[in-house]
């Protein structure tokens, strides 16, 4: 089993991140991609945000249908704050013999040594770094005081490209407080679900 795994905020999922785990799932030839909302992100505790609960329905609402995409309640569960390591752990635990893919993008990448045990993150699972069309090649150097030349060979053939989206949850958020609408920004029951309850109004 070849698994993608997403993580994020999820607050509200959008187009991007859509395409990004379609784009992921074609390139890799990947099994079933997993978009898993994180619990608390690590490196957004201070932000509020929508409850964990509603980021997971909202997945749930624009992946409906869709065999391959899932969202994975398993940083919801867990609960705390989401540290990709523990989430690599668990799907290890539940797929041990599943290669596993860390999708993220170009940015992630820059950080991931600050992360918590990036080396064995990397251990874990193949980093797949997915860029925009027209962009850059990654920097792949900062991954080479924690990866075998081994890994670095697999996490260079795990790029994934996919088309410039401008979309970001900041921005949705901002218009839904102020009254703007979402249409193809974010799948049509995501849109109804937030009108309906209220979401980001300030």
């Amino acid at each position: 089993m070849r698994l993608g795994l997403y993580g994020g905020s999820f607050d509200p999922v959008h187009y991007g991140h859509l395409l990004l785990a379609e784009c992921s799932r074609e390139t890799l030839r990947l099994d079933e991609v997993w978009l898993i909302p994180a619990a608390i992100p690590p490196h957004k505790q201070a932000r509020e945000r929508a409850a964990a609960k509603v980021r997971l329905e909202m997945l749930e609402l624009a992946l409906a249908g869709h065999e391959q995409i899932k969202a994975s309640r398993i940083e919801i569960d867990r609960g705390g704050v989401s540290y990709t390591l523990d989430t690599l752990e668990a799907v290890k635990q539940l797929h041990p013999a599943a290669t596993l893919f860390f999708l993220m993008g170009a940015d992630s990448l820059r950080d991931l040594p600050t992360w918590r045990e990036p080396r064995r993150i990397c251990e874990l699972a193949i980093p797949a770094v997915v860029r925009r069309g027209g962009a850059a090649e990654p920097d792949f150097s900062v991954l080479a005081p924690l990866v075998s030349p081994e890994r670095m060979a697999e996490t260079r053939a795990a790029q994934v490209e996919m088309p410039l989206i401008e979309l970001s949850s900041t921005d949705l958020r901002q218009r839904a407080a102020s009254g703007k609408t979402l249409r193809f920004r974010t799948p049509r029951a995501v849109e109804k679900y937030i009108e309906t309850q209220g979401l980001y109004k300030t």
